[in-house]
C-alpha cells in the first residue's frame, strides 16, 4: 500500500502481514531459561465450530495479552487447539449419515468412528484458520487436538490413577438424561428454561371405598404408569384416615400405598403426591426411604416401554397428550390449570431433561474441591473480576460428584473391561487388562476375547480438565522441557458460564496431578449482546458473521470496536456502530501516518518547537503508565480506550496541530526526529490492539531490518522528563484556553480560517508568553495581547485565574452575551457556595487530608476569580 491513498484499505495488508508473522517465526515458543516464559492456552473451541461473536471477544483478549507479551521480551507461547465436543459432534455425524440413508445402529463401533474422523479431518479445526484473520498469534506448530492420541492416553492414564486412588466408582445413581442425544449428562450441561406449564388434577379411587378418591396434581401425567405410592403429610388432617390404604392409579387400574412423609408440602397442589422414582429425584429419594419399588416407564430415546402397559412406543410429550384425552374421557380429570414453571433442557440438543436411575461411572468431588476452593480463597488463582468469588465458592461448596460416563461412541471409551462373570478390572490397555483379569478372576485361561470394554466414552470436560497439562504432554513424560517451562500458565480468558464446567476442574487437576495451580489469572469476559440485551446466536439471526465484519471494516476496526466497551466480567452490547469506530480510528492513524511522511525536513531551520515535543513526551510517558496499569489490573478496554485518547485527541488533534509546518513548507529536522520517534512508540502501544495497521505503518515509516518488526519491538517503558507535572499542567491551562476560543468560535458562527485577536488578562503572563505560538496556532489568532482590562465589544471567557477576550466590537449579540455571562456567573457563585460550606463543615475539615483540604481551597480560589473576572466582563458591556 501506498501512504497516498487517503484511506487505509485491510484487504491489501493483513494477509500480507500475518503470512510474513509466520514465515519469520515470531509467533513460535520454546523453553528457553533466558527469558520469562508467558503460557496462555485456548479454550479449545469444538472441533465442529466456526468463529462466532463470542470466539471473536475472547480470542481478541488472549491476542492483545500474548502481543504484549512478547514485546515485553517473554517467551510468549499460546497453545491453540479443539475439543473433540461428544455430543455435539456425534449428533453432526449422525445427522449427517443420515441424509446418506445410513443408521448409526447398522454400524460397528469402528465403522461409525471411521465416518466420524473422516467428518472431522474435513470439516474440524475451520475455526482455527478463522482465527488467523482475526490476526491470533498463536504458536500453530503446538496445535493440540483432545482426542489425538496422546491426549486420549492422558486421559485414560488419569482415569486409571484416580479409579486406583478409590475417586472414580461406578453405580446406579439418578442421572440427568438428554434423549435426543442419548446420553447422561453432568448438571451442570443442564440449562433451566422459563415456560408456562400445565398442572393436572387427577383422580385416583380409593379402594375398598368406592366413590371416594384422592385428587393428586402433577405436571407429568404420562408418568402416572410409573408410580409406586402416593404420599401425604402426616399433619394433614384432610388424609389422616387415609394412612396405610390403597388408591387405584387411573387408567391403568393397579393399585399403590398411601404413605406419609413430612416431606409432602399441604399447601402446593391438593397435598398429596404421587410418587414415581423412576422419574423424579425427590420421588427416588422418597422410594428409597420409605423401601418403594422403581419402575422405569421410558426408553433411553423418550418413548414408553413394556413397562408402561399403555401408549407403548408413544414419545413423550405425544403420550400425555393422549392420556389426558383417555382421562377427561374418563371422568378422572378433575381440572387443568396453567402455571409459571421451569423445565430442564440439555444445553447441547436443547431436548427437555428425563431424571433417569442409570448405571453410570462417577468421579467423587469433595476430595478436589476443597483444595481448589481454597486457592482462589487466598487469591493464588485471581478472578477477574473478584465479584465471581461469590459464584465459584457456592458452586464449590455445594459440589456432588461429577457423572464422567457418557452413552456415546465419539470420545475416550473407558478403560474398564468386563469378565464373563459380570466383574470388571480397569486397566491402560487390553493387554494389561487381561493380566489383571486373570489375577483377579484366578483364571489363567481367559483370553482378550472374553472380556468386553465397557461401551460408554468420558465425558468431554474429563479430558479438557487436564488441558494445560496435557498440550504440554505432562502426562506421558511428567517431567519434560515443556511442561517444565510453560506449566503453570498465565492467564486464562474465558466465559463465566464455564467457571464450574471447565475453570474449576483444571485447578483441581492442577492441584492433584502437579501440585501446582494451572494458571495464575483468570480473566472472565462478558457474553456478546444485541443492542436489545438479547445473547446473539444463530437462532435469533441477531448475530453477524465476524469474517463477514472482518472483511467489511478489517481486523483491526473488528478488534477494538469489541474492545472499546467489553470490560471483564461485563456483557457488551454489540453496536456495529462500535466497530465502525473502530475502522474510524484505523483511517486516523493512516492519515496521521500520510501527514508527518509527507513533511520535508530542513536540516538549517532551527528547532522550534521546544514545547510541544516535550509535553507529548511527558504526555507519552503518563499514558504509558496508564496502560500498563490498566493491563496490570486486567482492564483490558480501559487499556485501548487510553491508547486511543493518546492518538485521537493528544497527538493528532493537538500535538500535529502543534508542529505541522505551513502548506508545503519544510519543518525543522529536530522536530521530525521527535515525531517521527513519538509515532513509532505509538504504534508500539497500539500494536496488540491493532496488530496489522500497525506493522504497515511501521515499515511505512522507516527502513526495517529483516527482523525488525513491530510485533516483537520492545514495549515502551514510561520514562517521564523531570518536568513533566509541570509541562502536562501547563499545558492542560494552554489548551483549555483554545478550547475556550473554538467554544466562542462555535457560538458566534465563526469558522476555524477566520484570524482572530486575543486579550489576555492574567497573574501567569511568562505562561502565557512562553505558549503564545502554541495558541497562535492551535487558536487561529492573528494577534495575542496582554491588558489589566478587557477591551470593549469584546466576548470574554475565564480559565482558572485568567479572563481572556476576543474584540467582535459590531459582531456580538450584547444581550445574549450578557444573559450568557450571567448565566455563567450563577453557576460560579454556586460552586463557590458548595465549596464554602464543605470548607465549612468542621468534621470534613478535622478528617480531611491536608492534599485534600488544600485542592478545595484552590478550587474556592479559582471560583472568586472566575467570579470576579464574569461580574468584570459583565460591567464591560
Amino acid at each position: 500500500m501506498t501512504p497516498t491513498k487517503t484511506t487505509y484499505s485491510p484487504a491489501d495488508v493483513e494477509a500480507k502481514w500475518y503470512q510474513r508473522w509466520q514465515e519469520q517465526g515470531f509467533f513460535k515458543a520454546s523453553a528457553n531459561p533466558k527469558k520469562t516464559p508467558y503460557t496462555v492456552v485456548i479454550p479449545p473451541p469444538n472441533v465442529t465450530g466456526v468463529l462466532h461473536m463470542g470466539h471473536m471477544l475472547n480470542n481478541t483478549i488472549q491476542d492483545v495479552l500474548v502481543r504484549r507479551a512478547r514485546m515485553q521480551g517473554k517467551e510468549a507461547c499460546w497453545v491453540p487447539g479443539t475439543d473433540h465436543a461428544s455430543i455435539a459432534t456425534e449428533a453432526k455425524v449422525v445427522a449427517l449419515l443420515k441424509e446418506q440413508g445410513i443408521e448409526k445402529k447398522d454400524l460397528t463401533r469402528e465403522a461409525f468412528l471411521e465416518h466420524a474422523f473422516a467428518w472431522k479431518d474435513k470439516y474440524g479445526g475451520i475455526i482455527l484458520e478463522q482465527l488467523k484473520q482475526l490476526g491470533a498469534s498463536c504458536d500453530w506448530d503446538r496445535t493440540r487436538f483432545t482426542m489425538e492420541p496422546k491426549l486420549t492416553e492422558a486421559v485414560l492414564r488419569v482415569f486409571v490413577n484416580l479409579y486406583r486412588k478409590g475417586l472414580i466408582y461406578r453405580g446406579v445413581r439418578m442421572v440427568n438424561w438428554d434423549p435426543l442425544g442419548g446420553t447422561a449428562i453432568s448438571d451442570e450441561e443442564v440449562i433451566p428454561k422459563d415456560v408456562v406449564a400445565k398442572m393436572y388434577y387427577l383422580n385416583y379411587e380409593v379402594v375398598g371405598q368406592p366413590g371416594r378418591f384422592l385428587t393428586v396434581a402433577t405436571s407429568r401425567p404420562e408418568t402416572i404408569m410409573a408410580d409406586v405410592a402416593v404420599a401425604v403429610n402426616p399433619t394433614d388432617g384432610r388424609y389422616a384416615d387415609l394412612a396405610g390404604q390403597r388408591v387405584r392409579i387411573p387408567l391403568l387400574g393397579r393399585d399403590v400405598p398411601v404413605i406419609q412423609d413430612e416431606y409432602v408440602l399441604t399447601d402446593f397442589g391438593t397435598g398429596a403426591l404421587k410418587v414415581t422414582p423412576a422419574h423424579d429425584l425427590n420421588d427416588y429419594n422418597l422410594g428409597q426411604k420409605h423401601n418403594l419399588p422403581t419402575i422405569d416407564i421410558l426408553n433411553d430415546n423418550g418413548t414408553l416401554n413394556e413397562k408402561a402397559e399403555l401408549y407403548v412406543g408413544q414419545d413423550r410429550f405425544a403420550a400425555r397428550r393422549n392420556i389426558v384425552k383417555d382421562l377427561e374421557a374418563a371422568g378422572l380429570l378433575v381440572k387443568t390449570e396453567e402455571y409459571a414453571s421451569i423445565v430442564q433442557t440439555s444445553e447441547r440438543t436443547k431436548a427437555v431433561i428425563e431424571p433417569k436411575l442409570s448405571m453410570q461411572w462417577f468421579l467423587k468431588m469433595e476430595h478436589m474441591a476443597k483444595p481448589a476452593l481454597e486457592v482462589v480463597e487466598n487469591d493464588t488463582v485471581r478472578l477477574h473480576p473478584a465479584k465471581f468469588k461469590n459464584t465459584y465458592r457456592a458452586w464449590m461448596e455445594n459440589v456432588r460428584d461429577w457423572c464422567i460416563s457418557r452413552q456415546l461412541w465419539w470420545g475416550q471409551q473407558i478403560p474398564a473391561y468386563y469378565l464373563p462373570d459380570g466383574s470388571f478390572v480397569v486397566a491402560l490397555s487390553a493387554a494389561e487388562a487381561l493380566e489383571l483379569a486373570r489375577e483377579q478372576s484366578g483364571n489363567a485361561a481367559l483370553q482378550i476375547s472374553d472380556l468386553r470394554q465397557d461401551e460408554d466414552v468420558l465425558d468431554t470436560w474429563f479430558s479438557s480438565w487436564l488441558w494445560p497439562i496435557s498440550v504440554f504432554d505432562g502426562f506421558e513424560d511428567p517431567d519434560n522441557a515443556d511442561v517444565n517451562y510453560f506449566y503453570p500458565t498465565n492467564d486464562l480468558v474465558t466465559g463465566p458460564d464455564i467457571l464450574f464446567f471447565w475453570v474449576a476442574r483444571m485447578i483441581m487437576a492442577g492441584l492433584e496431578f502437579r501440585q501446582e495451580v494451572p494458571f495464575r489469572n483468570v480473566y472472565l469476559t462478558g457474553i456478546v449482546r444485541d443492542t436489545q440485551g438479547r445473547k446473539m446466536s444463530k437462532q435469533l439471526g441477531n448475530s453477524p458473521d465476524p469474517l463477514d465484519l472482518i472483511q467489511q471494516f478489517g481486523a483491526d476496526g473488528v478488534r477494538t470496536g469489541m474492545l472499546f466497551s467489553a470490560p471483564a466480567g461485563n456483557d457488551l452490547l454489540y453496536d456495529e456502530k462500535l466497530v465502525e469506530q473502530g475502522r474510524n480510528f484505523a483511517n486516523k492513524l493512516w492519515n496521521a501516518f500520510r501527514l508527518v511522511k509527507g513533511w520535508a525536513p530542513d536540516a538549517a531551520l532551527p528547532f522550534g518547537h521546544d514545547k510541544p515535543v516535550a509535553w507529548f513526551g511527558a504526555r507519552l510517558a503518563a499514558a504509558t503508565a496508564e496502560i500498563d496499569d490498566h493491563f496490570e489490573k486486567f482492564r483490558i478496554s480501559d487499556a485501548l480506550l487510553a491508547v486511543y485518547k493518546l492518538v485521537w485527541d493528544d497527538f493528532c488533534a493537538y500535538y500535529l496541530e502543534m508542529v505541522k509546518p505551513a502548506y508545503q513548507q519544510p519543518i525543522d529536522a529536530e522536530t521530525l526526529r521527535h515525531t517521527t520517534a513519538y509515532f513509532e512508540t505509538l504504534l508500539k502501544l497500539l500494536h496488540p490492539f491493532m496488530p496489522f495497521i500497525t506493522e504497515e505503518l511501521w515499515h511505512e515509516l522507516a527502513a526495517r531490518g529483516p527482523r525488525e518488526y513491530v510485533t516483537v519491538a520492545h514495549w515502551p517503558k514510561p520514562t517521564p522528563p523531570a518536568t513533566s507535572a509541570l509541562l502536562l499542567s501547563d499545558m492542560d491551562k494552554v489548551l483549555a484556553v483554545v478550547a475556550g476560543i473554538r467554544a466562542v468560535r462555535n457560538q458566534k458562527n465563526l469558522g476555524p480560517h477566520k484570524p482572530l485577536a486575543l486579550v489576555i488578562k492574567t497573574d501567569e503572563p511568562a505562561l502565557f508568553t512562553a505558549y503564545a505560538g502554541v495558541l497562535r496556532k492551535l487558536g487561529n489568532l492573528e494577534t495575542l495581547d496582554f491588558a489589566d482590562a478587557g477591551p470593549a465589544g469584546a466576548v470574554s471567557f475565564v480559565q482558572g485565574s485568567s479572563e481572556f477576550f476576543i474584540p467582535l466590537e459590531g459582531q456580538i449579540d450584547v444581550a445574549a452575551e450578557r444573559a450568557r455571562l450571567e448565566k455563567e456567573l450563577a453557576y460560579a457563585q454556586g460552586f463557590r457556595e458548595s465549596v464554602q460550606k464543605k470548607l465549612g463543615n468542621e468534621k470534613f475539615a478535622a478528617n480531611a487530608k491536608p492534599d485534600v483540604l488544600e485542592r478545595e481551597r484552590q478550587k474556592l480560589a479559582d471560583a472568586e476569580a472566575k467570579i470576579g473576572a464574569l461580574e468584570q466582563a459583565l460591567q464591560g458591556l
